[in-house]
Formats: structure tokens, sequence, C-alpha cells
């Protein structure tokens, strides 16, 4: 008789052929591009751009306005697989609001990450004398629809790296630094092809996608990852001014009045302050802080151990994870 063959000591049990590492890229980049082209057809047959044209006269605006809008196709595609992918299910408890308001909790200190980390950029920058900022306008039906959209935009993001890909590679590789380096790398690049990219705006992206990944690795709160992100992306963009990855918007409350035409400790003429020394230095900084409060501490709640390690055969590991977004996830857990 044939003697089965052992599983790799470094696979887990509830890993599938789709969660294979240059495989689930593979998925993630394909999604994203049949989600941008969704997104597409949402803008040519429904009345978005004629709603957008209502609120802006300048063409720049408008376009900057559909390459926020264009990451909804993204979002609807990739819960669209969630949802019809009876394996991936179980990825939608992070997004799921939990009932003791860890989310709430979770959404407040992403909100004030992101806003405190940019601003404080942006502060040491005008103190360092590498930009001076202006009062521009205040103009709320442009200020609210770009609040909107950069919320779509960044969740969106953090739901294709930080709940797909992160899980895909929790649920095949035992060590939990395959996801968290692993969807952190491609968070980085992803960002390639934006304008002014650099080698340090690789590793402030990456260092980025770390500390989000650390998020739900150690507090299962996607909500931090998705606010921070979006505090960040609308403060350095639309709040002052600067350049998102490289992305100008010429409406924001405040303007550049002048800019140093050097790189600065703490700013970047093509990338704002993101990519900048000082915030590649913090980002490393907050990395740190949350592997030492959280030194000693086991994953916060491990998906893929609930619903298939425990399970005896294949079969039930399916039946498992079918059933799993209906069940108490982590009912051991604590508030935040």
């Amino acid at each position: 008789m044939k003697k089965k063959k052992e599983r790799p000591a470094w696979l887990r049990p509830s890993s599938k052929w789709t969660d294979i590492l240059i495989i689930a890229v593979v998925l993630e980049m394909l999604l994203s591009t049949l989600g941008a082209l969704l997104s597409d057809l949402l803008w040519l047959f429904s009345p978005v751009e004629k709603g957008f044209r209502l609120i802006t006269a300048s063409d720049a605006v408008l376009e900057l306005l559909y390459i926020y809008y264009s990451f909804i196709g993204c979002f609807l595609l990739f819960l669209l697989v969630c949802v019809v992918f009876r394996n991936n299910r179980p990825m939608l408890r992070q997004l799921a609001p939990t009932q003791n308001g860890r989310w709430l909790k979770g959404a407040l200190i992403g909100l004030l990450l992101g806003f405190g980390f940019n601003g404080l950029c942006v502060l040491m920058s005008t103190l360092l004398g590498d930009i001076t900022l202006f009062y521009y306008d205040f103009d709320p039906p442009l200020f609210f629809t770009f609040l909107l959209l950069i919320f779509i935009q960044s969740g969106t993001e953090e739901l294709i790296d930080r709940v797909y890909l992160y899980q895909k590679l929790r649920r095949r590789y035992r060590n939990p630094a395959v996801a968290i380096l692993g969807n952190a790398f491609m968070f980085s690049v992803m960002h390639l092809f934006n304008p002014g990219f650099t080698v340090l705006s690789f590793f402030s992206i990456l260092f980025t996608g770390i500390l989000c990944s650390l998020f739900v690795y150690y507090y299962n709160n996607i909500w931090i990852a998705i606010m921070l992100h979006s505090a960040w992306n609308f403060t350095q963009n639309i709040l002052f001014g600067l350049p998102n990855s490289g992305l100008v918007s010429e409406y924001s409350l405040f303007k550049l009045e002048a800019a140093s035409a050097r790189n600065g400790f703490f700013y970047t003429v093509n990338f704002g302050v993101e990519g900048s020394l000082g915030e590649v230095l913090i980002s490393m900084l907050l990395i740190a802080a949350v592997l030492w409060i959280n030194r000693g501490k086991p994953e916060k709640c491990d998906l893929w151990a609930e619903t298939a390690e425990n399970q005896p055969d294949r079969e039930a590991i399916g039946s498992a994870a079918d059933l799993a977004i209906d069940s108490p996830p982590c009912e051991q857990e604590k508030p935040l």
C-alpha cells in the first residue's frame, strides 16, 4: 500500500493551491485589473460623471476624482470573490462590525494615527523651511466628495492587501511573517508606476504595509489600517495640498506657497512627505513600538486555525470554512 505523502511542516492543513504565493499575487493583480475595468463601465453607464461635473468645472479636479473613484470596481469585485468562493468567506469577518464596538475603537485609533502621523511630517517640513502653506478654499461639495472617495480608495487597497492577500498567505503558510511581509511587499509594488516613485518611496510604503499588517495580526482590527490609510491620504492630498503617492490635487484646503527645490528630511518634491527619510524613520519607530507593546503576545485571531486546523479531514475543512462567517469569531477576545 502506497504511503500517504506527509504535508511539509511549513504548510497548513487549510491551504489551497490558489494560496501559493505567486498564484495569490497573480490573482490579486488579475482581480485588480478586472476591478478597474468594472469601474470604467460604472463610470460610462451611470450618472456618476455628470454628478462629478456638477461639483467641479475643472478637468484636472475631475480627473483626480475619477482616479479615486476607479477603486470602487475593485472593492465590489473583491467582496464578490469573498462571498462567492466559500473558502474565502471567513475573510469577511475582518470587515464586519463586531458587537463589542472594537471596529469603532479601531477606526478612531486609525484616524488619530493617520492624521497625527501625516500632520507631524507636514509640521516638521514647515518648521525646517521645506514648505510654506497658505489657506486656499473650502468647497463643501468637493471636500466631502473627496473624503468619501479617498475612504473608498484606501479601504479598497486595505481589502486587497490586508484582507484578501494577507489572509490567503496566512491560510497557507505557518509562519505569519510570510503573510505580513508578502502583502506589504505587494502593496509597495502596486505603487511602482506612480509619478516620482523612488527607492525611498518603496520602503516608505513597504513599512506602512507592515505596520497595517501588524494591526491585523496583533489586534484583529482591519479598521485601524483602513482609517489610518484614509486619514493619511486625505490629510496629505486634500487638507494640505501635497502630492499623495505622486498625485497632486488641484483642489485642497491649503496649498503650497513655496517649496524647496530639493528633497528635505520630511518632504520630497514629487512624493510629498510620503517617501521622505523622516517619514520612513517614524514608520520604523511605530513598527518597533507595536512589536514591543505586543512582545510575547500571540496572534489575536487566526481564522484558519479556527476553521480548518481543528478539523479531521478535508471535507470537514470545507464545511467549516463555509459556515465560519456565521459563527461568533474569536470569542475569547477582549475589547481593544
